[in-house]
């Protein structure tokens, strides 16, 4: 696996740019340089991120969210196993 997160990811299951072995290692995003723990989903080509807002649900049961754009940096919380 390379040091560099992927361009696009998202923590839900159901998404096509799902990938459980880099949300294993920790994928932390800093968005218009400030850390954001609430992330769902991000692209960086593309410069937006997807945000969950508060505890409210849509009636599938799936967070809410709202859609920032600007400059994403993804990066891994921890060091690559050797």
């Amino acid at each position: 696996m390379s040091d560099t997160p992927p361009d696009r990811l998202a923590i839900s299951p159901n998404s096509p740019y799902y990938d459980a072995a880099c949300l294993e290692r920790g994928v932390g995003v800093r968005f218009k340089g400030v850390e954001k723990t609430n992330v769902d989903e991000y692209c960086v080509s593309e410069g937006w991120v997807r945000l969950s807002v508060g505890a409210t649900v849509d009636r599938k049961g799936n967070a809410m969210t709202v859609k920032l754009q600007g400059p994403v940096e993804p990066y891994f919380r921890d060091t690559p196993e050797a």
